[in-house]
């Protein structure tokens, strides 16, 4: 269906703020035409229309033509964006900085990340005992665009070989290049065809990986549901490789992970049949031919060995301890009823690493980083003094260093690493980015406010100081609320800008991520999915109520299944916002299992198949089905990624569709298709730079600028 598209904007309203209809700035959209077929599904006899399910087919010249024509309007429009340049150039501006990782010890080196501005992808770097320093492994060299990246790293257990893994495009599948670390040789043939993978060595004779079979048809969308575990010993073929665990006929496993102890005396294996749930199995490698010990043979709970001593296992578990614990057990006798507390559980949701011969202990208290160090007997030897109220990462020491690093960050502080004595608990700077930001001139403020059903929310709202509440501000409101994710405050150069163009980021803690635990995150699955819609809705209801924005000034934003976030509300909720960003979002709620691993996630929403109840409930939500004609949604940017293998594109296809053709008023409706990318990680830096300057442009402009507005004198004081 074709439509015209007028834009209008006037040149008082950025003086002084204020909206006057104007002929003046005039974007025409002549959207592609996209044919409906007559395809129907039945759920439990209901046929329900699926009218651009050609679009699925992403090995088809007619979808091909679809991106490449919608593209073409995308960019079309954008190019007409007056400032998009400048945002571009600023970005690029703030980007340009020194990015470095903290050290680890491997062998007879210490390793670390560093990128020196706007790299595309992080270079890996080293020094040796004399402290010299030198180009390790360069990423940016694996392709001219940089859209290779590097995937993973493991060293074998004296650092002398080293396991790493490549994304080709964004892909979720990987190749693993194994090459000797002195001489920085390939040793051997790249393994292939990896996906969702550790790799976890076994002394320096081999490494245990795993895997799916090869999907027929398109690698990008077919589905994969059978998991394995494979042991490649070195100097042998991938086609040798050894099946270790998975691939039972009548035995699903989604995802299967395996990783063998420091001490080489077990692998543990955790399969799963979604993302949240797995069994425990443990295999003594001491003794050739050895079976599996059962220590969990369901999945109600997420459990995993973090540490051993002899024959004492170390588990990190959520079992009968919503927010965690840490227990202790032998493995002869593993199973839970022998399990021994050893940091129990407490109101704040616990996650624990290794660091020398302790346990770093983090809490999450509202979302905010709270630190702890304990000796293996569960004795408090000091919580950590942290730099400020933030987010902290990093920690993982091997056991004969009395030296640790970790990261600290909040929404307006850029990631430093610090030093931790962990016999003084010694807190120093390590490195500090000099970046050409002024995290003194924003502020960060944690509110707590109420969801429909009375449930009290937190929020961070971060913007610039002297910010006048007046309903004026340009707003990103972003939110993910699924699979036990929690939003933790960090700094994102990309709303560094924002925030200069007088821009508020705000971030709800919403139920169905991890912020509060097991319950917390059950909150918001399957059947209660529309609890994190209603957190969502409120959210942007409070920073309307309370002056820091207005529905005009408003964009939601979210990603994955933050990108389903963004897609239900604003078909729920259509006045809201004045933009709506979904990316990457699983949009097809009735389909969504039957792609890749998409079946995994059934834990978080339920299947259209499990129930009647189940289809209607995910019918009356899924965004795809809830585009109605008639109806004035928000100024809409769809973005995908053409080989995004984890949520498939075709999501984002047919919602564009739906609302190309349903779409009512003057609000574009457009979806930007990254070539060579898939769904988010390893995007290169120019890459992810023009992304931004798309959205933040196509944001500002669809709430009335024509110029940035750090450029108007009065939208920000000070």
């Amino acid at each position: 269906m074709k439509k015209l598209l007028i834009a209008t904007l006037s040149l008082s309203f950025f003086v002084a703020c204020k909206k006057e209809n104007s002929t003046k700035n005039i974007i025409a959209v002549n959207y592609p035409e996209t044919k409906t077929v007559d395809t129907t599904n039945t759920y439990f006899g209901e046929e329900v229309k699926d009218p651009y399910r050609w679009l699925e087919d992403d090995m088809s010249a007619e979808t091909a033509a679809w991106v490449k024509a919608q593209n073409t309007t995308t960019f079309d429009y954008l190019d007409n964006i007056p400032f998009r340049k400048d945002l571009k150039e600023r970005l690029e501006q703030l980007w340009n900085y020194e990015k470095v990782g903290a050290p680890f010890k491997e062998g007879n080196y210490t390793y670390f990340s560093k990128n020196n501005g706007l790299q595309n992808q992080n270079v890996l770097y080293r020094t040796n005992k004399n402290g010299d320093e030198e180009v390790f492994l360069d990423p940016n060299t694996f392709s001219k665009d940089g859209t290779v990246s590097l995937g993973g790293l493991s060293f074998s257990k004296d650092g002398s070989i080293l396991a790493y893994s490549i994304s080709e495009g964004g892909s979720d599948w990987r190749k693993i290049i194994i090459m000797n670390t002195e001489t920085k040789q390939v040793v051997e043939d790249t393994l292939v065809d990896v996906k969702f993978s550790q790799i976890s060595w076994y002394k320096n004779e081999g490494f245990y990986y795993s895997s799916y079979d090869k999907p027929k048809g398109s690698e990008l969308s077919a589905k994969t549901d059978q998991h394995k575990v494979y042991y490649h010993k070195l100097g042998t073929s991938q086609k040798e490789d050894t099946l270790v665990y998975g691939g039972i006929a009548n035995e699903k496993h989604r995802y299967i992970y395996a990783e063998v102890t420091d001490d080489d005396k077990y692998l543990i294996i955790t399969p799963r049949i979604s993302t949240t749930g797995n069994k425990l199995f443990i295999k003594d490698l001491t003794k050739p031919n050895s079976n599996l010990i059962t220590a969990l043979n369901d999945t109600n709970s997420n459990t995993s060995v973090i540490d051993t001593k002899g024959s004492t296992l170390y588990l990190i578990t959520n079992l009968n301890a919503p927010n965690k614990r840490l227990v202790k057990v032998d493995v002869a006798n593993p199973t839970p009823e022998n399990w021994e507390d050893i940091i129990p559980e407490t109101n704040n949701v616990l996650s624990v690493s290794t660091s020398g011969n302790y346990f770093i202990a983090e809490y999450m208290v509202d979302a905010v980083s709270q630190v702890k160090q304990y000796d293996y007997n569960g004795k408090l030897i000091r919580e950590i003094t942290l730099p400020g109220i933030g987010s902290v990462g990093g920690f993982g020491s091997k056991k004969d260093e009395n030296i640790d690093y970790f990261a600290f960050t909040n929404y307006n502080t850029p990631s430093s690493i610090y030093k931790l004595n962990l016999e003084t608990g010694e807190v120093t700077l390590y490195w500090k980015p000099a970046i050409a930001f002024n995290s003194n001139d924003y502020v960060s403020n944690q509110i707590f406010y109420t969801s429909k059903d009375s449930t009290k929310v937190p929020m961070i709202i971060t913007h610039k100081k002297g910010l006048k509440l007046n309903g004026k501000n340009p707003t990103i409101l972003y939110g993910y609320g699924g699979f036990n994710v929690s939003l933790n405050p960090s700094f994102k150069i990309t709303m560094a800008v924002w925030m200069e163009q007088g821009g508020i980021y705000a971030v709800p803690n919403l139920r169905g991520g991890g912020e509060y635990g097991k319950k917390w995150h059950d909150a918001g699955t399957q059947m209660q999915k529309q609890n994190v819609f209603d957190d969502f809705i409120a959210a942007g209801e409070y920073l309307i109520e309370n002056k820091y924005t207005s529905s005009d000034y408003l964009a939601i934003s979210g990603g994955s299944n933050g990108g389903l976030l963004v897609g239900a509300t604003m078909t729920q909720r259509p006045d809201l916002a004045k933009v709506a960003l979904p990316a990457v979002g699983v949009l097809d709620m009735l389909r969504y299992h039957t792609f890749t691993a998409g079946a995994g996630w059934a834990y978080d929403y339920g299947t259209a198949q499990d129930s009647k109840a189940m289809f209607e409930y995910l019918k009356g939500y899924s965004p795809i089905h809830n585009v109605k004609a008639g109806t004035e949604y928000p100024a809409t940017l769809v973005t995908t990624g053409d080989h995004d293998d984890r949520v498939v594109p075709a999501h984002s296809f047919k919602f564009a569709a739906e609302l190309q053709a349903k779409q009512t008023g003057n609000n574009p409706t457009l979806i930007r298709i990254e070539t060579d990318a898939g769904h988010g990680a390893g995007t290169p830096v120019s890459k992810t730079i023009e992304q931004y300057a798309d959205i933040f442009g196509f944001t500002l402009y669809n709430m009335g600028f024509k110029v940035l507005p750090s450029k108007t004198k009065e939208h920000v004081k000070g």
